[in-house]
């Protein structure tokens, strides 16, 4: 199966941007009380194994582990598995898609997507929530974080390099829904006005799987 644009251009551009974007996010959660909120409240709802999909050079499954949660990272860019991997050795990240987990059904007591659903095309976005909802057990929780809006971008210059990448804003409702329709049921949501240097305000969502 020839795989989709979009997958090729975020691998090959945060193959490219690996070091840099982890330089650059470093410290930036420190800065940012409601990120680290959401966060908090997911730990305390999950008992179990959480796995960080799209987790990039592994920040956020270092937060989560320093909350106490037993999390790992998957991520699509074998360069940011390598960047996570030194960064965080005593962590576990492995490369893999979201549209295909290679994790069996039910497996995972959490699951949260941080940022990592922005590049994909929004007609794909059934697929990768199935998937998430395939991968959490019955009773647990997936976070997802984005860009709050309705518009896309295709960005040719980041992080120090000219790259190919295109990015999705989402509205938070529209998200939920398409959420619910795979079966998750929404706990809880938060919009926040954008903090420097974001220009649009981010959406956050908590969902379960019913039991």
């Amino acid at each position: 199966m020839t795989e989709p644009p979009y997958i090729t251009e975020a691998r090959d551009t945060y193959d490219l941007v690996a070091d840099d974007y982890e330089v650059r996010l470093r410290g930036d959660l420190e800065r940012r009380s409601f990120d680290r909120a959401m966060l908090a409240a997911f730990a305390e709802l999950v008992d179990g194994q959480v796995a960080d999909l799209g987790c990039g050079p592994g920040r956020i499954t270092a937060h989560l582990d320093s909350l106490g949660l037993s999390a790992f990272g998957i991520d699509l860019s074998p360069g940011m598995v390598a960047v996570a991997r030194r960064r965080y050795p005593d962590l576990r990240f492995t490369v893999g898609s979201m549209l295909a987990l290679d994790l069996p059904d039910n497996s995972v007591a959490g699951a949260v997507a941080w940022y990592s659903i922005i590049h994909t095309d929004p007609s794909d976005l059934p697929v990768l929530f199935a998937e998430l909802h395939r991968v959490v057990a019955p009773g647990g929780y997936l976070l997802v974080a984005f860009k709050d809006g309705d518009e896309r971008r295709h960005l040719k210059h980041a992080y120090g390099h000219d790259l190919s990448l295109r990015v999705y804003w989402l509205p938070t409702a529209r998200v939920s829904e398409m959420l619910g329709a795979v079966g998750f049921a929404e706990v809880a949501r938060l919009v926040r006005a954008p903090e420097p240097p974001e220009a649009s305000a981010q959406g956050y969502l908590i969902m379960r799987k019913p039991a």
